[in-house]
């Protein structure tokens, strides 16, 4: 069974995920960059990591 996700996106979708993972009873992990340390997916999830980097480009979009 799966006991927890990381989800690698943001915004809407993200919390969506977050909420059905919680009615689920499913641990989740968001990750963030700096300008998204207070949004609203970071304090959904049960917990937040902070991936190096600013700006979108310097984290969740960049490809290495």
């Amino acid at each position: 069974m799966i006991s927890t996700v990381l989800v690698a996106n943001r915004g809407e979708i993200a919390c969506r995920v977050f909420r059905t993972c919680r009615e689920l009873g499913i641990r989740t992990v968001a990750v963030h960059s700096d300008a998204d340390e207070h949004a609203l997916h970071t304090r959904l999830a049960d917990a937040a990591v902070r991936l190096p980097g600013s700006t979108p480009q310097e984290t969740y979009l960049r490809g290495s």
